[in-house]
């Protein structure tokens, strides 16, 4: 179906992408489903799994359709994962449905609708005006272990590098159109464990109870004002999420208490530093702290990139996006490494609740943005 003689319908494309079950780690339909939408429009479709379990096997796929040699690469990238749908839907999640103005299903915000919008805007625009490739993983929504991080390692064997990035992440808050993210802070988790030795109550000198210097270490975290924000970022901000002892008895001094921490944080840090405060104080309580990296903090810096979004919003919308960093990780984390990246989408109100909808007008404005977006970059001057 072509909708107002440009574009192919998004909404269609959406309701196909969302009937593909793909609770992460994705593999499978949902591919098949997009390589099918890709394959008419030009572009060869690269299909591939890594990892094992438990964090794999996941699927990722890099279609690309070659411009003019030398000419500029522009990427779109995206998950086709999904959380788990949970209980209490008013229709069935993978089972996509219009009522009024909304098209629900798992995936309609976060991100099928916004995958469905760039095949749509690709679909008019010609080969001559540049390379153009799409990204995507089917792990972004668990450990994000064999998703991104492969296939950068897959562009960098292969040469296709891009020149911009722009990530389909649902950023819009209010309405379509009203924030695209340049930047997003870091994440650590930090494990922490306080070992003693188990005995009576009525005993202590023979046992040693671990919890309070558990609980004078988290005291002591807690009381941290890491900093105070910086030019494009809020402040950073280290959040006690998991306390536990697992003692059963109301008589035994346990011999070990677990807690985990997770730090947010801004471009003033680096995850490495943090991790080594924090182990230094662990240390100092007689505690052990282990800890995971997920992302560092980054920003594009504003400029031509976000300009010519800002802009292609503006004429599809009538109003220019706030510039913000807010929110959680994205793959965007990975991507900087290899271009300048911004991320742009849907309205994020529903995103991982039960009856996700999307506005269906939104995902036709969405690719007519999309497009312009698109041309621009790959008119830019390199």
């Amino acid at each position: 179906m072509i909708l107002d003689d440009t574009l192919p319908d998004p909404v269609l494309l959406t309701e196909r992408l969302i009937a593909c079950d793909s609770v992460t780690p994705a593999t499978g339909a949902v591919f098949a489903e997009l390589a099918w939408q890709l394959a008419p429009l030009g572009f060869a479709v690269h299909r591939f799994t890594a990892g094992e379990a438990p964090d794999g096997p996941v699927e990722n796929l890099v279609a690309v359709r070659e411009g003019p040699a030398g000419s500029r690469h522009f990427a779109f990238a995206g998950h086709l994962d999904v959380v788990p749908p949970g209980e209490g839907w008013t229709s069935a999640p993978f089972a996509p449905e219009r009522r009024g103005d909304l098209l629900y299903g798992r995936g309609a915000v976060d991100m099928k609708g916004a995958i469905a919008a760039m095949v749509a805007a690709v679909a008019t625009i010609p080969v001559e005006a540049g390379t153009i490739s799409f990204l995507m993983t089917g792990d972004e929504e668990g450990p994000a272990r064999f998703g991104t991080v492969e296939i950068i390692a897959h562009l960098r064997k292969t040469g296709h590098l891009p020149d911009v990035c722009l990530v389909g992440e649902p950023t819009s808050v209010h309405r379509l159109g009203d924030m695209a993210k340049i930047g997003r802070r870091g994440s650590v988790n930090i494990w922490l464990t306080a070992r003693g030795a188990q005995g009576h109550v009525a005993y202590p000198h023979l046992a040693d109870n671990p919890i309070p210097r558990l609980i004078a270490l988290l005291a002591e975290l807690d009381a941290i004002e890491l900093d105070r924000g910086s030019e494009w970022f809020q402040p950073s901000n280290l959040e006690v999420t998991d306390l536990g002892v697992g003692n059963p008895a109301t008589n035994v001094i346990p011999a070990e208490a677990r807690a985990r921490l997770s730090i947010r944080f801004n471009d003033l840090h680096t995850g490495a530093d943090l991790v080594a405060r924090v182990t230094a104080m662990a240390r100092r309580h007689g505690v052990e702290a282990s800890a995971v990296i997920s992302g560092e903090a980054f920003l594009t810096l504003p400029g031509a990139f976000s300009t010519l979004v800002s802009d292609a919003v503006l004429a599809e919308t009538g109003i220019t996006p706030q510039l913000s960093t807010t929110g959680g990780t994205s793959d965007a984390r990975f991507l900087r490494a290899l271009c300048p990246v911004i991320e742009f989408g849907l309205s994020n109100a529903t995103m991982h609740k039960k009856d996700e909808a999307v506005a269906m007008d939104d995902l036709v404005v969405l690719a007519r943005i999309y497009r312009r977006i698109a041309l621009a970059a790959l008119a830019q001057a390199a």
